[in-house]
């Protein structure tokens, strides 16, 4: 489904701007192609499982399939800017405001204050001094504010002071933005019959997110070793691959530990027999001062998914490592339009905004978007046989084969010199 004109032939994998899936409560998906039927895929669904999966029989049993429509991952921003369709636009809307609101998009809060406030004027319609009330806002917050900034105390101090008619900051903060959201010049009857600029306001606010538009997978990483007895552990994260880069996402916290751009990174899995498959990310750092190669593992307990109905079944290690490589591939084929298309300069509606990209704005100090690379735990070297040795970064050496190359398309595997190496 696209919402953009003049598109003839059959789609490709980029053409699409949403794509069908079945998954369920346990976290199961089947990534549906043009041919395939949902409904016979629901009447099959628990044969599916049992055949594809290791999920326990009561699991089987229990579990219910749900369609969805989602936005293709391989979809460019780029191309949202030039869809007019309302009801294309209306789903894309819908799609990311609801990233936002699950904390799948961690946001600062200034940001989820404007986002918010969109979503009132959708909502509610346009701004009226006195309606609503900062507190008439409040019963409804989680609609409008992701739920961690809707946390209220508990007991009956919470409750004497719900009754009160003093706002707090969320639905204050939440009220100034509405009041500050743009009406599109016309009459008034056209403001309440169109949606279409708020939709799009929406959608550029989130375009300004590194990770928008990704593909989101469940993972672990280790922790870092605390206290006296240096217990670590494993702590939960999203793992979100889009076509510029990878993010890795504290589940519990709702901010990024790791955001790298595909040529800042290497990568590869691996997925030993009664192990946990895992993918590993290699990035550059230092330690203690000294420039080194660092290596986060990230382990995958999720049960394997289900993409196209395959043979064999795909450990989620092995399906993100092939994501991020198709990613690159789909990007460098595109970057040779993408002079031709600054150049000419992209059709778009009268009024509309030019993309965020174009002047990228400056990340406010502490933002959940930025990394915190000192809450990872990671091996900062390279084993060579018996002796451990720290190497350069910058991607002379690799651990790896597979990486952003030069070359269009191409993987090729980077030698390790000795003048490359530190004893």
């Amino acid at each position: 489904m696209d919402g953009t004109e003049g598109n003839g032939g059959q789609p490709g994998p980029a053409d699409r701007s949403h794509r069908s899936s079945v998954s369920s409560v346990g976290v199961r998906e089947v990534q549906l192609k043009p041919k395939h039927q949902p409904y016979k895929l629901g009447r099959q669904w628990q044969e599916l499982l049992l055949r594809f999966t290791d999920a326990p029989d009561d699991d089987v049993a229990m579990d219910e399939p749900s369609l969805q429509f989602r936005r293709n991952v391989f979809f460019p921003k780029r191309r949202e800017l030039q869809i007019h369709d309302k009801e294309v636009l209306r789903l894309l809307y819908e799609e990311a405001k609801g990233n936002v609101l699950a904390a799948r998009y961690p946001c600062d809060v200034e940001d989820c204050e404007a986002l918010g406030a969109l979503v009132c004027r959708v909502q509610l319609g346009p701004y009226q001094p006195g309606q609503p009330t900062a507190c008439a806002l409040r019963e409804k917050l989680d609609s409008f504010l992701p739920a961690h900034l809707c946390k209220r105390g508990h007991g009956l101090f919470a409750a004497l002071r719900g009754r009160g008619t003093k706002a707090g900051t969320g639905e204050q903060g939440l009220l100034n933005a509405y009041r500050r959201v743009k009406e599109v010049a016309g009459s008034e009857s056209e403001h309440e019959a169109s949606l279409s600029p708020h939709y799009r306001a929406y959608l550029l606010k989130c375009h300004e997110l590194p990770f928008y538009g990704s593909a989101f997978f469940h993972g672990e990483i280790d922790k870092p070793a605390q206290g006296f007895l240096h217990r670590g552990g494993q702590k939960p994260v999203s793992v979100a691959i889009s076509l510029e880069g990878v993010h890795v996402i504290d589940s519990r916290e709702k901010h990024v530990l790791l955001g790298l751009r595909f040529q800042e990174l290497s990568w590869d899995h691996t997925s030993p027999e009664e192990e946990e498959s895992v993918l590993w990310l290699e990035f550059d750092g230092d330690n203690e001062g000294t420039p080194v190669n660092k290596l986060l593992k990230i382990y995958s307990k999720q049960l394997s998914w289900l993409i196209a109905l395959p043979r064999t079944p795909v450990t989620v290690a092995e399906l993100m490592s092939s994501l991020i490589e198709y990613c690159i591939e789909l990007s460098q084929a595109a970057e040779p339009a993408t002079p031709q298309e600054s150049a000419a300069g992209p059709a778009s509606a009268p009024g509309s905004s030019p993309p965020p990209t174009q002047h990228p704005q400056l990340r406010r100090q502490g933002s959940v978007v930025c990394s915190r690379i000192q809450h990872l735990s990671t091996i900062d070297y390279v084993e060579e046989g018996e002796q451990i040795k720290r190497v350069k970064p910058k991607r002379s050496t690799s651990f790896f084969s597979r990486q952003l190359s030069l070359g269009q398309g191409s993987y090729a595997m980077v030698q390790p010199t000795e003048s490359l190496e530190q004893g």
